[in-house]
């Protein structure tokens, strides 16, 4: 390897064996440093070698050269230890949400800024920043999708900054920042109070109606199977409260038909594997009759298709066997097919697809509609929490707040009774008949 020296030995750049470019090396700040050129020629590599080198010698005299770790240092020490850490307590799919929110806005936005400078103010600026550049194509991005036409959502935000957030808390721990910088929004302190999209009690009903009719008479006979499984699902959730991903992954094994109290209608005991890990769930009681229908519903069979029975009839072939009748077994899921497609076109087609805010109905809206209705039947919020493998936190914050029946108009309108002070003085008024002062309360009308 061949060195050459530069400005009385305070530059040197050399050239490796495996590389076609000059590199450099210089001691500057207490601390030696290296730069590739890029340069192939000795002459230009000599010139760019000099150029690096008064650059930092400037920053050390300004007293403006920051040797500390960067925002996509610590990003790729984040994505290193975070999916083996986690393993088996986030989802895949949630471990590569990061990356992505790291690959496409945070790292082109944060990667060269040193961590100590990710201040709130520079925060606030990525917000404006993905406020206002949304409809520009980004770089960073695979998807073969258009920019979007509306700016992104709070929640889309939100997530960005968690996943901020997590980064800078690796730093912490490696000790390249000191402190984690206040990431909350200004001037947004408080957003409306908003509730999830459910199924009011008379919308349900509308809901498996159609469900039913279309469970009875489908826009195909194929389609039969499939129309009874998604009207079974939404009694099935509608009665238990399970996230669909939980309802997805539910077997038959865990589930048992059990009598909870003496003199109790059946329900159903479930052990829920979902988001929360291994929970437990009590149905109400009309689910029994839902699940005995999943258990004694057969599984369907692939017949043969119209081009297969048209080619066997052209070579004379002998009719196929029908094959017999398989049932669920204990290993088999409950609901084998999420069936999404067919769930949104029955909301389009009875119109609950939307609900009074716009905002867009789908499975999840099975269990919100359950919890809504526990409530509204006076259930406790602590019971209904646990059943639902939640927090009273969250049913307080996204359902109780907007159902009526969790108003007192007993405990509201009281009226505090004031102390006589004398029997009230009858007048005689023009219509003859006597009246007193006082009768009348606050919010009452005179009395006749």
């Amino acid at each position: 390897m061949s060195t050459v020296d530069l400005l009385g030995g305070k530059v040197q750049i050399y050239q490796r064996g495996n590389s076609r470019f000059w590199q450099a090396r210089a001691s500057v700040g207490g601390k030696q440093r290296q730069f590739s050129t890029k340069q192939e020629i000795q002459d230009l590599a000599a010139k760019a070698a000099e150029g690096w080198y008064f650059k930092l010698h400037g920053q050390s005299l300004a007293g403006v050269l920051n040797d500390r770790p960067t925002f996509k240092k610590a990003a790729d020490q984040f994505l290193k230890e975070y999916g083996i850490i986690t393993e088996g307590e986030r989802s895949q799919k949630w471990t590569e949400s990061h990356a992505i929110r790291l690959r496409v806005h945070l790292v082109p936005f944060f990667g060269a800024l040193p961590l100590d400078k990710v201040s709130p103010g520079k925060v606030q600026e990525y917000r404006v920043h993905r406020m206002t550049t949304y409809a520009a194509p980004n770089p960073q991005s695979k998807s073969q999708h258009k920019p979007k036409a509306k700016p992104p959502a709070r929640s889309t935000l939100h997530d960005e900054v968690v996943t901020l957030r997590m980064v800078l808390k690796t730093a912490i721990r490696h000790g390249w920042l000191e402190h984690l910088p206040d990431l909350t929004p200004p001037y947004r302190t408080q957003g409306k109070i908003v509730h999830r999209p459910w199924f009011s009690p008379e919308e349900y009903k509308q809901l498996y109606e159609a469900a039913r009719a279309n469970a009875k008479a489908p826009e195909r006979a194929h389609y039969r199977w499939n129309a009874e499984q998604v009207y079974d699902f939404v009694l099935f959730m509608a009665n238990t409260g399970l996230r669909p991903d939980e309802a997805f992954s539910l077997q038959h094994r865990d589930v048992t038909i059990a009598n909870d109290e003496a003199g109790k209608p059946d329900i159903l005991e479930i052990e829920v594997r979902g988001k929360r890990g291994v929970g437990h769930c009590k149905s109400m009681p009309g689910a029994v009759r839902v699940y005995e229908r999943l258990l004694a519903r057969a599984k369907p069979v692939q017949g043969e298709s119209r081009r297969e029975r048209q080619l066997r009839r052209k070579a004379g072939g002998a009719a196929p066997v029908a094959l017999e009748l398989e049932y669920p077994k204990p290993t088999d899921l409950v609901f084998p097919g999420n069936h999404i497609k067919l769930f949104n076109n029955l909301l389009e087609r009875a119109g609950l697809k939307l609900d009074r805010d716009g905002k867009a109905r789908t499975a999840y809206s099975l269990r919100h509609t359950y919890i809504c209705m526990r409530l509204m039947e006076g259930a406790d919020i602590y019971q209904v929490a646990k059943n639902c493998r939640t927090s009273v936190e969250m049913i307080e914050k996204h359902y109780a707040v907007h159902l009526k029946n969790t108003l007192d108009a007993a405990a509201i309108n009281v009226v505090r009774k004031k102390a006589a002070k004398g029997r009230p003085k009858a007048t005689v008024g023009k219509s003859g008949r006597e009246s007193s002062v006082g009768k009348a309360g606050v919010f009452g009308e005179e009395a006749d």
